[in-house]
């Protein structure tokens, strides 16, 4: 049984924390953006009632304003009360099409320019546990304490950005990232995890292609 752990522990300690991304791009427009200019991300309704994490979004927002090709961005609540109720989830338009009628209400076109938001990044998606296995006991005693097995686990994150242009009135295209990772904490009297941090590869995967997409560059 000993050996048979031993085996499990070295198993995982190969395996953990081990991950792969997929990262697409639908263009459906040029894009570019000017100086003073900036983006706006917010959290679109996810399926079964969810919306994005907000720890995602606030990832997103941090590392697009990050590198040698960071934008501008606008703080996203200031944003959203500044168009209340226009935006709020039931309010909200649900494509591209429905812009010139956003724009077209009283006062809604000269918050937005008086902002400078020239995009509008809706994210939607989430991060589930898919799989996982294995066992781990944990015991004190007389000589001391420890653990001793293996446990594992998968994760799926999968998160669609859709950037909308303002000034077009139109849908510019979308950026897609999946990240699917592997976690194992082996213990041989000390645990040891090893985690796949699948939501943060998303958010600098997405990040990155997201500063290429609005600056109109190649990535």
């Amino acid at each position: 049984m000993a050996r048979a752990l031993l085996a499990l522990a070295a198993a995982g300690l190969l395996l953990g924390g081990c991950m792969s991304s997929r990262l697409e791009e639908s263009r459906h427009a040029a894009t570019g953006i000017a100086e003073g200019e900036s983006v706006v991300i917010l959290a679109r309704s996810y399926h079964k009632g969810k919306a994005a994490e907000e720890k995602l979004i606030d990832c997103i927002n941090r590392r697009v304003q990050s590198g040698a090709d960071r934008l501008r961005v606008a703080p996203q609540q200031e944003f959203v009360d500044a168009l209340f109720p226009w935006l709020e989830p039931r309010m909200a338009p649900q494509s591209a099409e429905a812009l010139p009628a956003l724009l077209a209400r009283p006062g809604v076109a000269e918050r937005i320019e008086a902002r400078g938001v020239r995009y509008i990044v809706w994210v939607d998606g989430n991060t589930e546990k898919s799989s996982g296995g294995g066992s781990m006991g944990c015991a004190i005693g007389p000589g001391g304490g420890g653990c001793l097995g293996v446990t594992w686990w998968e994760d799926d994150a999968s998160y669609k950005a859709t950037i909308w242009d303002l000034q077009q009135q139109s849908d510019a295209g979308s950026v897609n990232a999946k990240v699917h990772g592997t976690s194992v904490i082996p213990a041989l009297i000390i645990p040891l995890p090893l985690i796949a941090r699948t939501q943060s590869a998303a958010c600098s995967d997405m990040a990155g292609q997201l500063r290429h997409f609005i600056a109109g560059t190649d990535s």
